[in-house]
């Protein structure tokens, strides 16, 4: 297995820019593949992004619009929304030498396919090694510097391990799992129940609303993820409950803020995207197929599609036949 001496990080937006820092300190020879030449001349001048402002991207980063050159690299991560997962790996594919780790880091599930972001690669890129990253982090505490743990998950642990090791660093520290499921689902998922926190901070609810619909959201996300094979240890760790409790928590949360507008009649703030309105139907379509009963998501789900209004979705979770403890 290869030292992994060189790292590309396909998309340049807040999330892409972060890990191509985090590359950099773990000191990997690193190039961001901005969308347009003009865009990466303007970063590459400017050493800056407009989506991570008072950053400086570090010098030793190349940033350039050469999808060709960016898929020779030893490891390849992939920070484009995850309905363009497939198109980015397949403008990648025709380049990237065979067996290339490829490491997703979207967290979300394919529209229409219903499939998990390492399935997109494996189809889009036989030849590559699928892999996945996520976890609780935000791009600007990442940019920053600011101590972070996520988990990093593929097939071979050898591979993952090594993975780790390569772009891990003192602020930077990724847990490595052979759980590919579990890690893509408790991603996937965390982003909708994100937005049911938002809905309930933003009509003033109360912590003990939040905390209930934390809990309860954690559950529905676990048994999905029993389900589709994944273990428990894995859903609750950093990319199931630590990524669930962060993001049902902060305002840097974008699936939070959704919520938020939500539940005040706000407009939401279409310049940053929220990965979980995307996911919400795909997920609830895929816990049905699973025989999996998901009422908060599928409370999400509707609320997002205009089938109900945010107070009957609340009435209708709070009218549900009591339950034993999960």
């Amino acid at each position: 297995m290869g030292s992994f001496q060189s790292v590309a990080v396909i998309g340049a937006g807040a999330w892409g820019t972060a890990l191509a820092d985090v590359a950099a300190r773990a000191g990997r020879d690193v190039t961001l593949c901005a969308r347009s030449a003009e865009a990466a001349a303007q970063m590459q001048s400017t050493r800056s992004n407009p989506r991570l402002p008072g950053v400086r991207i570090d010098g030793r980063i190349r940033i350039a619009a050469d999808i060709a050159a960016a898929a020779r690299a030893d490891i390849v991560l992939i920070a484009t929304p995850a309905q363009y997962l497939r198109d980015a790996v397949k403008a990648l594919a025709p380049h990237l030498k065979r067996a290339t780790p490829v490491i997703a880091t979207a967290k979300g599930i394919e529209r229409g396919t219903h499939k998990f972001m390492t399935e997109v690669i494996a189809e889009a890129a036989p030849q590559a090694t699928p892999a996945m990253l996520s976890g609780p982090s935000f791009a600007d505490d990442v940019a920053r510097g600011l101590p972070t743990a996520v988990t990093l998950a593929t097939n071979d642990e050898k591979l993952a391990g090594a993975l780790v090791q390569a772009l891990g660093s003192a602020t930077f520290r990724p847990y490595h799992t052979t759980d590919v499921r579990g890690v893509e689902i408790g991603g996937a998922a965390k982003n909708v129940l994100a937005i049911a926190a938002g809905i309930v901070e933003g009509r003033t609810l109360g912590a003990s609303a939040l905390a209930a619909l934390t809990t309860r959201g954690f559950s529905e996300l676990a048994r999905l993820g029993r389900a589709c094979g994944a273990r428990s240890e894995t859903l609750a760790g950093l990319s199931g409950l630590g990524d669930l409790i962060l993001s049902c928590s902060s305002p840097q949360s974008r699936n939070f803020a959704l919520g938020i507008a939500l539940a005040r009649g706000e407009p939401p703030d279409r310049g940053k995207l929220a990965e979980g309105e995307f996911t919400a139907p795909v997920l609830v379509e895929l816990a049905a197929s699973a025989n999996v009963e998901m009422p908060v998501s599928s409370a999400v789900a509707a609320v997002l599609s205009g089938r109900a209004t945010i107070d009957a979705a609340i009435e209708a979770l709070l009218t549900r036949p009591f339950r034993a403890e999960e």
